[in-house]
């Protein structure tokens, strides 16, 4: 085991039990293992069948293999990851999969896990700042994927941001562990994958430490995002939300974009265009009379006001009430 997988595994403190999210793949069998030998009797395995690609009965019976083998408890969700209109196939994927991971980890063993392990790992992160980079991302974008965060009564958690996938690989060797293969990550019609097979391979040669220097970027820029959401926290309590569009208009415009791009996403869980918030901001500055009309799409649904405030409603479904 390479210094790095070692010290994130020593740092790595969950609570128990913990559910490992295990596709087959390396990334995925490495931290499982590692985890079982760590904490015995203690992991469960759970696994999402996309229903995507053929391949994908091949992965799961190589899970069941592997964790009958290792008596790790293993549960298994089967979902229609198909994308709707407007949404990429990634997002639609993602979305389907946390939440099938989320109701294994809590309603599919004997003891409802405590806590969920993902096993992106330091190429993962690294794809994902450039990905945020070439999409013009503010703080939120750049900070890349968190390490650690609550959502649904559960413990998230990705111990492997600063590993290399290589050493993964390594380890496995060593071990002489199996893993499969997903087709699916050697298709450059993919951006995330023309990154790791054609950029990363030059970033590795002109700067051999730019994982762990990409890493501290995103840490600053994940230290940027929480300033900015407790600054968005304490402007929301003076606009309330959904918020009051007097209130709004005494904030400088750069803390109504803060605020407004909180609001709808932990309160809708939409995040808006450039574009949009700045259509919306112009709309916020010339509201001045009790006729003035607003309706402006925003993220997955839309802006309106209704009387001395904005909402946000998404047509597709129920129509929210004030």
């Amino acid at each position: 085991m390479t210094p790095a997988f070692a010290q994130a595994l020593a740092a790595f403190s969950p609570q128990l039990p913990l559910a490992v999210a295990y596709s087959g793949g390396a990334d995925s069998s490495a931290l499982l293992r590692a985890c079982a030998q760590r904490w015995p009797g203690q992991v469960l395995a759970v696994h999402v069948h996309h229903g995507l690609q053929a391949a994908g009965d091949d992965f799961l019976q190589h899970c069941q293999s592997v964790c009958a083998q290792l008596a790790i408890p293993l549960a298994v969700a089967r979902v229609d990851a198909r994308h709707c209109p407007g949404q990429s196939p990634e997002e639609a994927a993602r979305q389907h999969r946390y939440a099938a991971l989320c109701d294994l980890a809590r309603s599919h063993f004997a003891q409802p896990a405590a806590s969920i392990a993902l096993a992106q790992h330091a190429d993962d992160q690294v794809e994902t700042l450039l990905l945020a980079l070439s999409r013009g991302a503010g703080v939120a974008g750049l900070a890349a994927m968190p390490a650690h965060w609550q959502a649904e009564g559960l413990h998230w958690h990705r111990p492997l941001l600063a590993v290399p996938g290589q050493d993964l690989r390594r380890w496995l060797e060593q071990m002489q562990a199996p893993w499969v293969e997903d087709p699916s990550n050697a298709d450059e019609r993919f951006t995330r994958n023309r990154i790791r097979h054609k950029l990363l391979p030059v970033l590795e040669a002109v700067f051999p430490q730019f994982r762990t220097t990409f890493a501290r970027s995103c840490a600053h820029a994940a230290q940027a995002k929480d300033l900015l959401e407790t600054l968005a926290q304490q402007d929301a309590a003076t606009t309330g939300l959904p918020p009051l569009i007097a209130a709004l208009q005494k904030l400088p415009t750069e803390r109504q974009t803060n605020l407004l791009r909180y609001w709808l996403l932990h309160h809708h869980g939409t995040t808006p265009s450039t574009a949009q918030i700045q259509a919306l901001l112009v709309q916020i500055a010339a509201c001045r009379t009790r006729g003035h009309h607003i309706q402006i799409k925003m993220g997955s649904g839309f802006v309106c006001r209704k009387g001395a405030n904005l909402y946000w409603y998404n047509p597709q479904v129920l129509v929210q009430k004030p």
